[in-house]
């Protein structure tokens, strides 16, 4: 199946749509955008999407509908990115953009080609990151050639920076080499990556539209792992739509405790409150016409959570006449 799930501005998740597996992911969007728009009664509407979603005839559906949208582009494989956007001679602009865990330095540019706008961003810490491993991956790749060349050829991460060594004659030999102008055409895209839009926007507020994905990403992740949403084994379309509802509901109320943790300036590790949660557990044990009620110690950051949710934990010991 594919899920797709709605979210706020702030996170919060608003609703789910699911639609049969084995399906593209850009035949998949426009239906969901207009089932939402009707749902919803949206007037005006952006879509942001990555590279993934997006198809030309997409681009076309959504122009046609007169939609806004911030789209990945393929910086690689479209060939008006490649040559002309990233060819571009204009300056780039230096922004820094304030986040959680420290500042982000951007480099910024829009681009025009007739109607079509671009924006071209560069991650200087993405760009240090990416060096750092192609230069990683080339240094195991010489000393692999010191020691035999049959193998890397069905080694992917090798085979992009390889090129056959022309022998005596100018014919391609046997042997392999590395290609230093597959490494200079790899170093272009360190850090970079490429919208495409038609919205009223700065291109700063595009690109940190579109870095908004990510809340998304982070979602799902915290379906499928903290809150074990796969896998998922049901024999009815019913108990697979009861399934999917339930963790959605889930998503509900950890973002609404995240909020009321945040308040409280508490920062909280789900997967081991989870466990500490599982672990608090009551029983009642009735004799001699009295009942006692008896809990678990709490554990870890348990206490501290009930407390920024505004809920009292029982009384270790309780008793009462039966």
């Amino acid at each position: 199946m594919i899920l797709a799930v709605v979210i706020d501005g702030e996170g919060r998740p608003i609703c789910t749509e699911m639609l049969p597996g084995n399906t593209a992911d850009a035949i998949v969007l426009l239906p969901v955008i207009d089932r939402l728009r009707e749902r919803f009664h949206i007037g005006r509407v952006c879509v942001i999407a990555d590279r993934g979603m997006i198809s030309a005839a997409t681009i076309t559906a959504l122009e046609e509908r007169k939609l806004e949208y911030i789209l990945g582009a393929r910086e690689r494989s479209t060939a008006v990115v490649r040559r002309l956007v990233l060819e571009d001679t204009q300056p780039l602009t230096p922004l820094l953009v304030d986040r959680a865990r420290g500042e982000t330095q951007l480099f910024i540019k829009e681009v025009k080609l007739g109607a079509a706008r671009y924006i071209l961003c560069r991650n200087e810490a993405e760009a240090e990151r990416e060096r750092n491993e192609r230069q990683a991956i080339v240094a195991g790749l010489s000393k692999q050639l010191a020691r035999g060349d049959k193998a890397l050829i069905g080694n992917s991460a090798y085979r992009r920076y390889l090129r056959r060594t022309p022998s005596g004659d100018g014919k391609p030999g046997p042997a392999f080499e590395i290609d230093p102008g597959k490494l200079a055409e790899e170093a272009r895209f360190d850090g970079v990556f490429v919208l495409r839009t038609n919205a009223r926007v700065t291109p700063l507020q595009a690109v940190l539209r579109y870095r908004d994905l990510l809340q998304v990403e982070d979602l799902f992740r915290r379906a499928k792992a903290i809150l074990r949403t796969r896998p998922i084994y049901h024999s009815s379309d019913a108990a697979i739509r009861g399934h999917v509802f339930c963790s959605f509901l889930a998503l509900m109320l950890q973002k609404e405790l995240a909020d009321l943790c945040h308040g409280h300036g508490l920062v909280v590790e789900w997967a081991d409150l989870l466990r500490d949660l599982d672990r608090l557990q009551e029983a009642t044990i009735e004799k001699d016409g009295k009942s006692i009620t008896a809990r678990t110690a709490v554990a870890g950051q348990v206490g501290s959570v009930f407390q920024a949710a505004g809920i009292a934990l029982p009384p270790n010991l309780h008793e009462r006449a039966a």
